[in-house]
């Protein structure tokens, strides 16, 4: 649990460095802009590869149950991740109906996102991970709202909809299909 929670302090501690502008602005000035992306890049990567192999040693520990959740909290959970993945594909879409109204895509996308594993794992280690994810993203959104860094309101329906609709349920296909080899968990059919 010790490498999964520093996995997550290094990852989300990268990532707030963002919300505070000036900070970060001062070690742009000072490094550059191409060196402050660089090692950002690089500390994030440390930070998720710990989270990763930190929540992979865990999972292989032993869950730590704290709660069974019933079973169509799982059903409601895999109707969230697929809005997830369209709210992900709509951050890097063309302008649209979707991206406007979301103001910020890839925030709510990881915001859901979490709060779906939330509803559908019980253990100790998936409330730290996800709890960890969901507080820090409702945090940043409060920032970029503060900031006033939120983007345009939305567009006519259009080429950039159709692109997160498209992309995002294909993304999410992929991982329906994907998730038992790559996270051991199967989602379709897995056992109450």
């Amino acid at each position: 649990m010790t490498i999964l929670l520093l996995g997550l302090l290094i990852f989300l501690g990268v990532h707030t460095l963002t919300t505070m502008r000036e900070r970060r602005a001062g070690l742009i000035g000072r490094f550059g802009a191409g060196a402050y992306k660089g090692v950002y890049s690089i500390v994030s990567l440390i930070g998720l590869a710990l989270i990763v192999y930190g929540f992979g040693a865990y999972r292989a520990g032993g869950y730590i149950p704290v709660w069974e959740p019933p079973t169509w909290t799982r059903h409601l959970a895999i109707l969230i991740v697929w809005i997830a993945f369209i709210a992900l594909a709509a951050a890097y879409a063309p302008a649209g109906k979707i991206k406007g109204a979301l103001k910020h895509p890839m925030l709510v996308g990881v915001k859901a996102w979490a709060l779906a594993h939330l509803l559908a794992n019980g253990d100790l280690g998936s409330m730290i991970l996800f709890g960890s994810l969901l507080g820090w993203s409702v945090f940043d959104r409060i920032k970029v709202k503060r900031r006033g860094d939120l983007g345009p309101g939305p567009a006519p329906f259009g080429k950039g909809d159709v692109i997160a609709l498209v992309a995002g349920t294909a993304a999410f296909a992929a991982l329906l299909l994907l998730h038992p080899l790559l996270i051991g968990v199967s989602v379709i059919g897995r056992a109450s």
